[in-house]
């Protein structure tokens, strides 16, 4: 026998000892009834990660699209924390971590009894930049937008490039989306588009697609969403409301409406990553990431959190940064101050507070420079809702995207604007008091700010 073949033969049979001694540890550990997942880097590749699965009890599900081809999703009947202790003592596995179930369904943020005065009154259809897209006057003229100056910004600069969210989807079909809404990805089904319409039971309604009503027919707005949003003129609400397999229902269109309202020239390429009852795996949103740099996005907008810290999150935004991908992240609505995900990673993410129309920080809006970058209104957001009509929003949800429409103002007047760069300029913000990052978003005073590479 060779020296070469000799030593092959010893790499093998040290392959098959860790093998071995894995299935052994494994055995110790106490199965589960439901499949879980976990979420595994190697660098010896599939072949290896599936003959590694013959001993553990588990198989590999898809690749996550890292661009080095080292990540993959493993599901096993076992305990998952074992398998993890078992696959981070094997020669090739870098990290190995159990993939969370993430919700956009926290504390209820309470809509006030009345409604502000004027929410649902101004219903003229305008436009703005120059759009032949016509959209209701109080969303396009609402007071949030007037707070963070959108208007006197939109005198020289109305978005470009390609802004991202990382949500429940979208509606296709929303009309004051038109013309800017690119197909996006669903992986959730592993599919082309992302329309959340999908999600819905069309025999949950009595009449499908809900019908929209006037102000006379609709007097009031309707509570959904955890009492965090009105519908403010269709009749669904009673049934999105009641239904927990809908609470987060329109949760991103909502977002990618903020975002055209700040940047009505971006593309909107929407990565449906939760449910419509706002749950979601950690593995679709890494699956996201990498999406999103691999398609051209130039912002990535991710309206929510989580408290467990994940390397591979890091792993995957620091590709993004690496990529002069700028990332946004919502605070959280906990009211607390709290370390939460992705917001807390700020040399990759601005994490976004939520303040309301007097620059004071929002009852719900978690708080502490450690997880907030800068603020911007949360509070009676008017936005887009699926069905093509419009509803009001509550939660640093609705604040992450005025920063996210921010940063393709930013790269309008610098194209080549990265996440260091763009988190300086939005750092020129309104001062608010302690605990709120650097102040209130003020658009004008970051353009001003942004200076040449």
């Amino acid at each position: 026998m060779s020296s070469r073949e000799r030593r092959l033969s010893s790499d093998h049979l040290k392959t098959r000892k860790w093998l071995l001694l894995a299935f052994c540890l494994l055995l110790c550990s106490r199965p589960l009834r439901a499949d879980n997942q976990i979420i595994v880097r190697t660098t010896l590749g599939l072949p290896f990660l599936q003959q590694v699965c013959v001993f553990e009890n588990c198989s590999v599900t898809q690749s996550l699209g890292d661009p080095l081809h080292q990540l993959f999703l493993l599901r096993t009947p076992t305990d998952p924390t074992g398998l993890v202790t078992v696959l981070r003592i094997l020669p090739g596995i870098i990290d190995a971590e159990v993939d969370q179930l993430i919700s956009l369904v926290g504390e209820p943020n309470l809509v006030p009894t009345p409604l502000p005065s004027g929410l649902m009154s101004n219903r003229n259809l305008v436009g703005s930049c120059g759009s032949a897209v016509a959209v209701w006057d109080s969303y396009a003229n609402q007071p949030a937008a007037s707070i963070v100056r959108v208007q006197e910004a939109q005198t020289q600069f109305c978005g470009t490039g390609i802004v991202a969210d990382i949500d429940t989807g979208v509606d296709p079909d929303h009309p004051a989306l038109a013309g800017v809404l690119l197909p996006g990805y669903d992986f959730t089904r592993n599919q082309q588009g992302a329309s959340e319409l999908n999600d819905l039971n069309p025999a949950d309604f009595p009449t499908y697609p809900p019908p929209q009503c006037s102000s006379s027919t609709c007097p009031s707005p309707a509570v959904v969403n955890q009492s965090s949003a009105a519908i403010l003129d269709q009749s669904s609400a009673a049934i999105l409301d009641q239904d927990p397999q809908y609470a987060a229902f329109g949760h991103g269109t909502m977002v990618m409406g903020v975002i055209h309202l700040v940047a009505p020239n971006a593309g909107l390429l929407p990565l449906k990553a939760f449910h419509s009852d706002g749950t979601g795996n950690l593995s679709d949103i890494l699956r996201a990431i990498y999406y999103a740099v691999q398609n051209g996005a130039n912002v990535i907008n991710m309206s929510f959190d989580f408290t467990e810290d994940s390397r591979e999150l890091r792993s995957a935004l620091k590709y993004a940064n690496q990529s002069s991908v700028i990332a946004v992240a919502s605070a959280g609505n906990d009211g607390k101050m709290e370390t939460v995900y992705p917001a807390s990673l700020q040399t990759l993410v601005m994490g976004v507070a939520s303040t309301n129309d007097l620059d004071m920080r929002s009852s719900f809006s978690n708080f502490g420079d450690a997880t907030v970058w800068v603020a911007a209104p949360g509070e009676a957001i008017v936005t887009t809702y699926p069905f093509g009509t419009y509803d009001a929003g509550w939660g640093t949800s609705f604040s992450a995207p005025f920063v996210s429409g921010t940063a393709s103002l930013l790269l309008n007047k610098q194209a080549e604007t990265n996440e260091a760069q763009a988190s300086g300029a939005v750092a020129h913000a309104v001062p608010i008091g302690p605990n709120m990052g650097n102040g209130r978003l003020d658009i004008v005073q970051a353009l001003q700010a942004l200076s040449p590479p």
